[in-house]
């Protein structure tokens, strides 16, 4: 009870003798220490709009201008060529700041300097935008720049050398371009080519060109008409009918998972390990919102949109029967905490004042300590995140829309990210083959109940310290979180630290406001629907066979001696790997970005091509001489990279055909060629894990200070889910999942498979052999 008088800033009884006020003067401090911290962020978001605002310009350069022009004045040289005379003309005469000739030749001098500096910034923005839009760079052979590429960095960089914030450059990225339907339809024919027979692929090409001559220019019309007027084309659409409008459970089918450090553990203390991550990653909100974060640049030159990091603190998918949406809120100062079946909302400040390490970490010990059982239909509460969406959106509407569940809903809701306190202890031991994949179950799903699948991230902490994330991917995509996670582990390790017995360095503050639980009254009725979301999300948990490993043999060191893009070589090797596993070749989904564009997400690289497939039928006759193989690998790899920059650079096939198929949808028209297409499973889906977002350490220094990476569900229920992240110059992590139901997948075995490939295709080049 005292935590809750202490969040009371008044009391007042009624007496016969009036009305008795008693003032908390602690409470009151804490009002106004909040109060202070909210305008000192309304300040600086407002100083960040006015630099970001005027970028590449600055008020300095604002500054000089005007001095320039002063300066000329003094000296009887006019550099207005008469417009400062024209200007002073025009400024109205009378008394107060405009009655001495003086005063009135100065501020139409400062309305000249700003006039021409103004105009400035417009012209670098714009030329900024057109260089942005040159994607040459980019198909050009590593060494082998041509001097107008040369001639377009050096541009490139004095106009953007000024130190830019986060989104400095949001204005000049050049919008994503609408691809012409011709080569849409070139591109995709060519991409299922490999997968039909002579009778299949006349009758797709017969559906394609009447598409392309019937359908397609009108519906081409008002995608390029919505690309005049709408940041982006594909986005806005993307994230809606992809990811919101998807009535399907996010457990497995939609969440994923990211891996803590594997080879290193800085501490085996729950609470403390969780203390210094959550400081971490408040540090890191605390830079988003300043705009401290350096832009991405591709290349050390061309930047990234970093329009997805907005919305990764303080957001919640909400449930709606038909369409979810999206909750981003501009700041919360609290997490909400699962343990052992009891949810809690621990502050993150005090007054204006983050928590230090050591305070978070004796919260999390509180609420590790506290013996208190779960209330009635609590504990498995979250499984309501795990379930249908439409399931969820009745229930919230039911049973969470009024009282202490609305309440306590709105505290999860409301803050900054979701904590999960597990009770098991999975972690990586190279001995152990299994151990990694158990790791990654655990972060996948856990129990299904333990995670609110709904906020934009989960940090789940085990109870031996080892850590990972569960994360939505509809507010963004893997590599944000990545960069997130990077900085959080880099500042973890080599900034916080612990102390020799593995807590948070400091002496926390016992007068801390104790953890508040968060109180519950469910009826029996919202019990049944918890149990049956918990059911339905169970199922689909026990379904999936995940298997993760981590490939010694070699990494990117040994890959370039291929000369090809490590990239390249992993994805031909998963088709070699495929064909072996199953006899046959399938539709391959490789996500690809396509952020040096305005909002940009991603495009889909088809790695399933004509010639990829001839190098795998060659090595499996095993007929052919090396050399010749050698050929139909690099033929494979050139196209490959060829296809990935395509994707990059607005040049893709399938946001394109996506887009074409929902303005179809709007207008009511029946197209036979675009529901064939939107309808073809992925039985082989792909992702690069992104790392080395952030140098927050020499790797060649730390080479255990290695993640694993992160994994997903498969997207068919046929089909493999594949992610990898190639980690650094010795190793490869992966992350392969399918589904016990089906009878032709098997994770494990595809694992192996994929294990084989490379070092046949390494083999091939003999660079094994060379290296040792």
């Amino acid at each position: 009870m005292a935590e809750a008088h202490q969040a009371v800033a008044f009391q007042f009884t009624v007496t016969p003798d009036g009305v008795d006020f008693r003032l908390s003067r602690e409470a009151l401090k804490h009002i106004y220490l909040s109060g202070i911290n909210s305008w000192k962020k309304r300040l600086i978001r407002i100083k960040n709009g006015i630099l970001r605002g005027v970028y590449p310009g600055s008020p300095t350069s604002w500054l000089v201008v005007v001095m320039a022009t002063v300066g000329s004045s003094y000296c009887k040289v006019d550099i207005s060529m008469g417009l400062v005379c024209y200007i002073q003309r025009c400024l109205p005469e009378g008394c107060g700041p405009y009655q001495t000739p003086q005063t009135r030749a100065l501020l139409s001098m400062v309305v000249f300097s700003t006039g021409v500096w103004m105009t400035g910034i417009f012209f670098f923005r714009q030329t900024l935008k057109l260089l942005l839009s040159y994607h040459g760079w980019m198909f050009e052979m590593h060494g082998q720049t041509s001097h107008f590429t040369k001639v377009w960095a050096i541009c490139v960089r004095l106009l953007s050398s000024r130190r830019p914030m986060l989104y400095s450059f949001q204005t000049s990225l050049p919008k994503l371009p609408v691809p012409c339907v011709p080569a849409t339809i070139q591109r995709y024919l060519e991409s299922v080519r490999p997968l039909l027979d002579d009778a299949e692929y006349y009758r797709m090409e017969t559906l394609a060109k009447d598409f392309q001559e019937k359908t397609a220019p009108r519906l081409q019309k008002y995608l390029v008409l919505k690309s005049w007027w709408a940041t982006n084309y594909v986005s806005d659409w993307w994230e809606e009918y992809v990811y919101l409008r998807s009535r399907a459970p996010l457990v497995v089918n939609s969440n994923y998972y990211v891996m803590d450090f594997v080879l290193i553990q800085n501490t085996n203390i729950q609470a403390a390990r969780l203390g210094n991550i959550v400081h971490a990653m408040i540090l890191y909100r605390r830079k988003l919102d300043r705009e401290e974060i350096k832009p991405v640049m591709a290349q050390g030159i061309v930047p990234m949109c970093s329009y997805q990091m907005e919305r990764m603190f303080n957001t919640t998918r909400i449930p709606g029967k038909e369409s979810d949406l999206l909750q981003h809120l501009s700041d919360s100062r609290h997490v909400a905490v699962y343990h052992k079946g009891r949810f809690f909302k621990v502050w993150l400040y005090e007054g204006s004042q983050l928590l230090k390490p050591c305070d978070l970490e004796m919260q999390f010990q509180k609420i590790l300590d506290d013996p208190s059982p779960p209330q009635p239909g609590e504990e498995k509460l979250a499984a309501l995140t795990a379930g249908g969406r439409t399931e969820w959106a009745q229930a919230r509407q039911a049973f969470f829309s009024s009282g202490k569940n609305k309440a306590a809903l709105d505290a999860i809701e409301r803050a900054a990210f979701f904590v999960a306190l597990d009770e098991e202890s999975p972690h990586y031991d190279p001995e152990d083959e299994a151990s990694l994949s158990l790791y990654g179950k655990a972060l996948l799903h856990g129990n299904c109940y333990n995670r609110w699948f709904d906020k934009s991230f989960t940090i789940i902490a085990f109870k031996n310290g080892q850590l990972g994330l569960n994360t939505e991917h509809a507010w963004a995509d893997a590599p944000i979180i990545g960069h997130l996670w990077e900085f959080v582990l880099g500042t973890d390790t080599f900034h916080l630290g612990y102390t020799e017995t593995g807590h948070c360095l400091g002496k926390p503050n016992p007068m801390l406001m104790a953890p508040q639980r968060l109180h519950w009254d469910i009826p029996e009725q919202c019990r049944a629907i918890i149990e049956s979301s918990y059911q339905v999300a169970k199922a689909l948990a026990d379904d999936v066979e995940l298997y993760c490993f981590q490939f010694l043999p070699f990494g990117k060191g040994l890959i370039k001696k291929c000369r090809t893009s490590p990239d390249a070589f992993v994805q031909i090797a998963l088709q070699l790997a495929h064909f072996r596993d199953r006899g046959k070749f399938c539709l391959t989904y490789e996500a690809s970005m396509t952020r040096m564009f305005r909002e940009g997400r991603t495009e889909t690289v088809r790695s399933c091509t004509s010639e990829s497939t001839a190098f795998v039928q060659a090595m499996v006759e095993g007929s052919h001489m090396v050399t010749d193989l050698q050929d139909l690998f690099r033929k494979a790899s050139k196209k490959h990279q060829n296809m990935y920059r395509l994707a990059m650079t607005g040049c893709g096939i399938d946001r394109h055909l996506f887009c074409l198929y929902l303005v179809s949808k709007y207008l009511g028209v029946s197209s036979p060629f675009l529901a064939e297409v939107l309808s073809e499973p992925w039985r082989l889906s792909t992702s690069q894990t992104a790392q080395f977002q952030i140098r927050m350490f020499d790797p060649d220094k730390y080479p255990k200070h290695l993640g694993a990476g992160g994994g997903f569900g498969p997207v068919a229920d046929d089909g493999y889910g594949v992610s990898y992240m190639i980690a650094g110059e010795n190793t490869i992590f992966f992350h392969i999942s399918s589904k016990f139901s089906s009878s032709e997948t098997n994770a494990q075995r595809f694992g192996n498979h994929i294990r084989q490939a490379l070092l046949d295709i390494a083999d091939l080049f003999q660079v094994l052999q060379a290296d040792s």
